[in-house]
């Protein structure tokens, strides 16, 4: 399972301590190199990586664990040298001639690869649970295949293998990639930069990113500028073993503040409520009585099972005429693009929304400020009875080698509730 972030972002301290530990270990190879002083690229919002780039190399930081990846350009001298491969340092040659990915657990989202155009290079994942319709249409044609994620023999045929789990054992191709361990909806979409120095991308990502951002800015300055408009009160919340509870991370946080609302307040969202508790429910529909917009994220093992009658069942509420969002027809979940598997189903929650947070922040602008000429991607309508979107190999628009273009939402002014 996906763990949260635990540790605080690096600062100034640990990326001068982290230059020295470098300059030490590399400098032979700078001067061998004849390179010039190796300089920090610039990486705008992202807290957990940094990126250094010599004349024939490239050095990836990865501050969430603390590993280093020595990066040499495959017709460099340095590329003819011993490898590195110890706990804090591996060295690869680039670019990278094939991808493999650990699609077992959450936290690699395909849709990076599948933005800088690398799709067709991915040769090996380890499990068909994903929402990248062009993966899967890989998977059928047999250009990409299941590999176990225990087989360690196989997966080290490849040139290297990205995972998400620090604490697994991990073999000297193996790549951690943490983008949703960031807190901030830009910072995990900016580890498209920390991928891309494996294939030389770094142009295709800095135009990707660049216009990612430059839309989720500009949709968040026209959500903060509605004029005459009291900000909706929004609750994100969550169902689990007969307990409510108020879901309150800095994403979601962030996320709510961008488009224009405020997320129930903090002293509240501290609290769980136990359906067999009476005086519990009261305070929670008390409570629910002063939100304007609830997201409810309560797992489902069918979401498309999971309807408005499932949501009243179980808040175990019997006059409803208080809740705003009901009468405003303003409950909502995020699994409206979802595929179901033989044990459950996966989102593009955890994919796609990670690398495009500019659909989320337009979806929940659509939720806050009703337009009704928009439709979502991520958010479905419970009060209006929205059916999920199923996705399938079949519904892949393009070949394996046509990089994905990120969908840039018209930024216009809104339409007044």
């Amino acid at each position: 399972m996906h763990r949260a972030a635990t540790m605080s972002p690096p600062y100034s301290r640990s990326l001068q301590l982290a230059s020295c530990f470098l300059s030490l270990i590399f400098l032979p190879l700078l001067i061998s190199a004849a390179a010039p002083p190796v300089s920090i690229s610039r990486v705008e919002d992202a807290q957990y990586f940094r990126i250094y780039f010599g004349q024939s190399f490239k050095v990836i930081k990865n501050g969430f664990d603390g590993k280093s990846y020595l990066l040499t350009q495959r017709n460099s001298k340095m590329a003819t040298r011993d490898g590195y491969c110890t706990g804090r340092i591996k060295s690869f040659a680039i670019p990278l001639s094939n991808y493999s990915l650990d699609t077992s657990t959450l936290g690699i989202p395909v849709s990076f690869f599948e933005l800088l155009g690398l799709l067709e290079s991915v040769k090996s994942v380890t499990s068909d649970e994903v929402t990248s319709e062009c993966l899967l249409k890989s998977l059928s044609s047999g250009n990409t295949a299941l590999v176990n994620t225990t087989d360690a023999r196989q997966l080290m045929q490849f040139a290297a293998h990205f995972v998400s789990d620090v604490d697994r054992v991990q073999a000297c191709n193996y790549v951690v990639f943490t983008p949703m361990e960031e807190l901030l909806p830009l910072q995990r979409a900016e580890w498209i930069r920390y991928l891309a120095p494996f294939a030389n991308a770094e142009a295709r990502a800095n135009a990707v990113y660049g216009s990612v951002k430059n839309n989720y800015l500009c949709l968040s300055k026209l959500a903060a500028n509605q004029s005459g408009q009291l900000k909706p009160v929004v609750a994100w919340v969550e169902y689990k073993k007969g307990i409510w509870s108020f879901i309150s991370d800095p994403y979601i946080k962030q996320l709510v503040r961008d488009a224009g609302g405020e997320t129930v307040d903090e002293i509240i969202t501290n609290n769980s409520y136990n359906v067999s508790d009476p005086d519990d429910m009261d305070n929670f529909h008390a409570i629910l009585c002063t939100v304007s917009v609830l997201i409810d994220q309560t797992y489902a093992p069918s979401p498309a099972e999971y309807n408005m009658s499932t949501f009243l069942d179980n808040i175990e509420v019997i006059d409803n005429s208080c809740f705003a969002f009901l009468t405003n027809q303003s409950l909502w979940r995020t699994d409206k693009r979802v595929r179901t598997i033989s044990d459950g189903h996966v989102t593009d929650w955890f994919d796609r929304a990670i690398s495009q947070p500019q659909l989320v922040l337009k979806d929940l602008i659509e939720a806050f400020f009703p337009s009704g000429a928009y439709s979502t991607t991520f958010l479905r309508n419970l009060a209006k009875g929205e059916e999920v979107t199923e996705i399938g190999p079949e519904t892949c628009d393009r070949g394996s080698s046509v990089a994905l273009e990120p969908t840039i939402v018209p930024c216009q002014r809104l339409l007044r509730r």
